[in-house]
């Protein structure tokens, strides 16, 4: 069976891309590692297929279930989400284009826009991407190419109007790229919300396993596919087969993980909102939360991100990071276990000093699709040892 896209979510998630094979009936495509492809004479290729770089059917099938999930015409498979990002802004931008990114942006984004592109010759201003007026002068007043978003917001858990962004973008003649690894594309899907171009780092709940790294462009306009399609040939950054078929397996499960990644997260979060050692609960779930309408309206669920900061300040953040059990603490997020992420020291240290840095009572919660009534129990203990 084949998924045409008007099928529900979770039948694209298992069928696009992944039809049988046809010699022996393998339900699961097989993983193809070749690296090269024999010639029916020169230049005369089977099915397109002449060299691993320039494609793959393990990765195509995966580039396919994508673009089927995302909404979009084409995608791509990258060995990295940053691999994935820079490989975008080599097709969009040239020495003397600016982007225009949230102040609040992933760490690794705004090193590589700011400190590896920065000395390219590709500007950039850091702006309050929920101030759509201060998103639109920061705009005009440079020759912006890109304006790039990441919704929620990592991890200051932001949410931002990607269609009323779209138009503040488009109007200046510029692009929009939406970050939507924290969301999914089970909750959220940009490019129906007027987004140009898609961002994933596909080793978080795409892969969910935390067994494989990757990153992956979506697009809808066949002009800029062919662009990025170019840069993907050229410059060479592809996830490899092996890295492409757990993605895959992955993307499978998506939509019935993330439903309990939404339930896990909405229920750690309404408990720390009870707790006295706790400043602010960061997770759009929370009808107090300034960005819960707008979430409410563009997601179908609030996902598993949540974040904490404590009236204890830095120690009292430092001690419950320390002191889980059923939370692990580690970079990443997205994964089947749950996570914690004290992001100052960890994920956000390449921005601190900068209006990027990261508060340092804050914690990083992933609630991944353990027991909710042990996540909770896991932290109340971890609470008992703040001073």
């Amino acid at each position: 069976m084949t998924a045409n896209n008007n099928a529900g979510f979770n039948t694209r998630a298992v069928h696009a891309g992944q039809a049988f094979e046809p010699r022996t009936g393998a339900v699961v495509p097989p993983l193809h590692f070749s690296t090269t492809y024999a010639q029916d004479g020169i230049g005369n290729l089977r099915s397109g297929y002449e060299y691993g770089r320039g494609g793959n059917p393990t990765r195509d099938a995966l580039q396919e279930q994508l673009a089927a999930l995302e909404g979009g015409s084409a995608a791509f498979s990258f060995g990295s989400g940053l691999a994935a990002e820079d490989s975008l802004i080599r097709a969009l931008a040239r020495p003397g284009d600016h982007i225009v990114l949230g102040n609040d942006a992933y760490g690794g984004t705004y090193r590589l826009i700011n400190r590896v592109l920065g000395d390219w010759g590709i500007g950039n201003t850091p702006v309050d991407m929920s101030d759509l007026n201060a998103v639109a002068a920061a705009v005009r007043a440079n020759k912006t190419r890109i304006v790039w978003v990441e919704t929620p917001s990592n991890p200051m858990m932001k949410i931002t109007d990607i269609e009323a962004l779209a138009a503040v973008a488009h109007d200046a003649g510029a692009l929009l790229v939406v970050d939507n690894t924290f969301a999914s594309p089970y909750l959220q899907t940009p490019l129906a919300l007027g987004a140009d171009v898609v961002v994933h780092s596909t080793t978080k709940y795409i892969g969910g396993h935390s067994d494989v790294v990757g990153g992956a462009l979506v697009v809808k306009d066949a002009e800029l596919a062919e662009k990025i399609g170019f840069i993907q040939f050229a410059v060479g950054a592809v996830s490899g087969p092996m890295d492409a078929f757990l993605t895959t397996r992955g993307l499978k499960t998506l939509g019935v993980r993330m439903d309990r990644h939404s339930e896990n997260g909405q229920a750690v979060a309404e408990w720390l909102l009870q707790r006295p050692e706790v400043e602010a609960v960061l997770y759009p779930g929370l009808p107090d939360h300034p960005g819960h309408d707008l979430a409410a309206k563009q997601m179908k669920k609030f996902g598993g991100m949540v974040s904490v900061q404590f009236k204890g300040g830095e120690a009292a953040a430092r001690t419950v990071a320390e002191n889980t059990t059923v939370f692990t603490l580690a970079e990443s997020l997205g994964g089947i276990e749950s996570l914690m992420n004290y992001p100052s020291e960890m994920t956000h240290a390449s921005v601190k000093g900068t209006e990027l840095a990261v508060p340092v009572n804050l914690l990083r919660l992933s609630c991944g699709i353990e027991d909710a009534a042990d996540l909770i129990a896991d932290l109340e203990q971890a609470f008992a040892k703040i001073g």
